[in-house]
């Protein structure tokens, strides 16, 4: 089903040697995915005595490390490509392995040499699954229960931890790359991995049977309009106008739910953008993946131990004024920092956009009022209505349909604001027919035949799009 996809860093080239038959597959039990390796030989059942085999195999790798590290030149290692170091542990694994008298055959000692290494240098067992690129979420639920999503599906993985402990340290290792830390007095935090991978995680008091974690993984290639058009998330007809609207500097907005494609689609949009603007973009987690040479980047700090040091997104909007930006782009708007989001807007930074959870077009700009009133500012429901109204041009309703699937569903104009109301206009709408036994969601994509508003600037811009596009006789996609 076509989706958007968040796709993560490239296998290995060692993955496809150290493939084996998982005991599932000598017995005949099909099984679309085999990983790089696991701590576990097979999925857990829910007898606990077959709990006894991955302990055994993890207390193995654990005297394999130990021992490594006592044998292991550290300083020589450092002085290694990825491919050398890989293949002097797989060495130095394979001699312990004789000597401990494990019993393992050349395919099992490689996979096992593979975990070594990943426990040593990289994040143990989440190291296959961010290697999958079909795999577009990791959701840990404590160190037994890994799931991963695949075309829009959840599924539990065989991937496992050998404790809270083990699992605290992964998390660890993946949030003090960044700068941030994790503890009974912040258990909460927001981080990333290398490749731009958004990770959140949960750890005791609040997780109570052990450490949450969700990875949200990005591709080190954005998708583009065009792979989004494949993907059917939209139609030709929809793309050209969204990719005009943006070169022509209309203020967008994405809205939309939790994993509904938000950041993926602002990614793609900024192709629009010329490369000879200065882009600015302000992240609670910097993730954003702009295909442009200029690109100054920001992030917030969470408070330090003392409660001190805090910057929120609020504090970095403000400062990112004073930088000369073409366009400042918010990863997302959260709270007071709406307020500021819109005077830039508003004072000659059109095209700036950013991307909002909301349900609707209408409740974005719902959203949007609420969270200028967090900001404490004794302003009129008016004059923020006016604000709104002035500085957005289109919203973009994404979402995540039942079947998994990913589609762009409203592209809705600002038009003004008469009175009280803030006027809005469906430009084109992604309408849902019916659901399919198989549980597949059967809808098209259709212009309401409403001439958008900004389509005269567009044209003074140099941007001309059929008429054909706006005409509603005809659906433009049917999916």
């Amino acid at each position: 089903m076509a989706r958007f996809s968040l796709l993560s860093k490239t296998p290995r080239p060692e993955a496809e040697e150290a493939e084996r038959p998982s005991e599932d597959q000598a017995s005949g039990t099909p099984r679309e995915h085999v990983p790089l390796f696991s701590d576990e030989d097979a999925p857990e059942p829910p007898d606990t005595k077959a709990d006894a085999p991955s302990h055994d195999l993890l207390d193995a790798k654990l005297r394999v490390h130990n021992k490594l590290i006592d044998e292991l030149d550290l300083a020589m290692l450092d002085k290694l490509d990825e491919t050398e170091m890989r293949r002097q542990v797989r060495r130095l694994v394979t001699e312990i392995v004789r000597e401990e008298r494990i019993p393992m055959n050349q395919a099992e000692v490689s996979q096992f040499a593979d975990s070594v290494y990943d426990e040593m240098t990289g994040l143990g067992p989440l190291e296959p699954l961010l290697a999958d690129p079909s795999i577009s979420d990791i959701l840990i639920n404590g160190a037994k229960q890994v799931y991963v999503e695949r075309g829009g599906e959840l599924e539990l993985s065989e991937a496992k931890f050998r404790d809270n402990a083990h699992l605290r340290r992964i998390i660890g290792r993946i949030v003090s790359a960044v700068g941030r830390r994790v503890d009974e007095s912040q258990p909460l935090v927001d981080a990333r991995l290398l490749d731009g991978s958004r990770v959140n995680a949960a750890v005791e008091p609040v997780a109570i049977d052990g450490p949450l974690v969700s990875i949200r993984k990005f591709s080190k290639k954005p998708l583009t309009l065009e792979k989004l058009i494949s993907f059917k998330a939209m139609p030709k007809e929809v793309a050209e106008f969204l990719h005009g609207a943006v070169k022509c500097r209309v203020t967008c907005i994405i809205s939309g739910g939790t994993g509904s494609g938000k950041t993926t689609l602002l990614n793609a949009l900024s192709a629009a953008i010329s490369h000879k603007e200065r882009l600015i973009t302000i992240e609670d987690a910097a993730e954003l993946q702009l295909q442009q040479p200029h690109v100054a980047r920001m992030e917030t700090r969470p408070p330090n131990l003392e409660g001190k040091g805090e910057i929120r997104q609020r504090e970095l909007v403000k400062n990112a004024l004073r930088m000369r930006p073409d366009r400042v782009i918010l990863g997302e708007v959260r709270s007071e920092e709406a307020f500021d989001m819109l005077q830039a807007m508003n004072t000659g930074h059109e095209g700036s956009m950013a991307t909002i959870h909301a349900n609707n077009p209408r409740e974005a700009i719902s959203r949007l009022e609420q969270m200028v009133a967090m900001g404490g500012l004794r302003i009129s429901q008016e004059a923020v209505r006016s604000q709104i109204a002035s500085a957005i041009g289109i919203i973009i309703q994404v979402q995540r349909l039942s079947d998994g699937s990913r589609r762009l569903t409203h592209v809705t104009e600002v038009t003004g604001k008469e009175g009280d109301i803030i006027q809005m206009q469906d430009i084109f709408t992604f309408n849902r027919l019916r659901t399919e036994e198989d549980g597949k969601v059967v809808g098209e994509f259709r212009a309401s035949g409403l001439r958008p508003k900004c389509l005269d600037e567009m044209q003074r811009r140099g941007v001309h799009l059929p008429t054909e596009y706006f005409d509603p006789s005809t659906p433009l996609l049917q999916v």
